[in-house]
């Protein structure tokens, strides 16, 4: 998932196996599962969860979430039966798909747990063995992998670069998982507290002082999406951060802290 450097994968295609040259072009390809007959679901089942087992930290209680596994999937069955369909707004449709994606990270770590870090239920090459190419998401009757949502789907077909503060691989420093489900008619202002929260919180962003600050490795991992059009990266930080930083500061990035995101760590 946040691994994809675009210099590291280059690099590992000139000593990776035929195989690996398969797998990124792979995900060279965008794909759009969708369901002719489908309506926007209610993901109240799944706000229901996270209200109850993700703390204000966005820290997640495995252990009690795993007690009440039968709930998460019986909300992914639905999220499984119906992809959707152009009749959905687009905001519906990008509501479906973070939420997807965050409750199926969810499901692997709990079907991997007690575990330290996300990482470990996978192998270490990127796009073939790790835990976010593994095929255990059933949408419609296919079956995709954590790095298809968000590399081949999300990515691709919403050009939105807040996706990157909603997205969460259960690692402490990704973005804060939300407390709520994303919905269709309230995301656009969802997104933007996410990016506020993200920006803001010093666990994941050093921005002073201002003409160096320490990011997060995320925009690392991605500056292409927070490049597009005349955007900067500096231009996204201080659209949502209360501590400006300078338009001209040499960026630096924090190390990624692949602990789980567990409450009691």
């Amino acid at each position: 998932m946040k691994l994809l450097f675009h210099l590291a994968v280059l690099a590992g295609l000139a000593l990776a196996p035929l195989v690996g040259r398969s797998q990124y072009l792979r995900y060279a390809t965008t794909i759009n599962p969708t369901s002719p007959t489908s309506k926007p679901i209610s993901h109240a089942p799944y706000d229901a969860l996270l209200k109850k087992y993700v703390d204000e930290r966005g820290l997640v209680n495995y252990r009690g979430l795993r007690a009440d596994s039968a709930a998460l999937t019986a909300y992914l069955r639905t999220v499984s039966d119906n992809p959707p369909n152009a009749r959905w707004s687009r905001d519906e449709q990008l509501a479906y798909w973070l939420n997807a994606y965050n409750a199926f990270t969810l499901q692997r770590v709990l079907r991997g747990y007690p575990v330290k870090s996300i990482r470990d239920l996978g192998g270490s090459r990127t796009l073939i063995n790790t835990v976010w190419d593994q095929r255990f998401i059933r949408l419609g009757r296919e079956k995709y992998c954590l790095n298809d949502l968000e590399q081949r789907l999300i990515r691709r077909n919403f050009n939105d670069y807040r996706i990157h503060f909603a997205l969460v691989c259960a690692a402490l420093s990704c973005p804060r998982l939300r407390r709520e489900a994303y919905v269709g008619s309230r995301l656009q202002q969802q997104l933007d507290d996410q990016a506020v929260d993200f920006l803001n919180d010093p666990t994941k962003n050093k921005l002073t002082p201002p003409q160096a600050p320490q990011l997060s490795a995320i925009f690392d991992f991605y500056p292409g999406d927070f490049k597009k059009g005349n955007n900067t990266i500096p231009q996204t930080v201080n659209r949502y951060a209360r501590q400006k930083i300078s338009p001209t500061a040499k960026l630096g990035y924090l190390e990624y802290n692949w602990n789980l995101n567990e409450q009691g760590r």
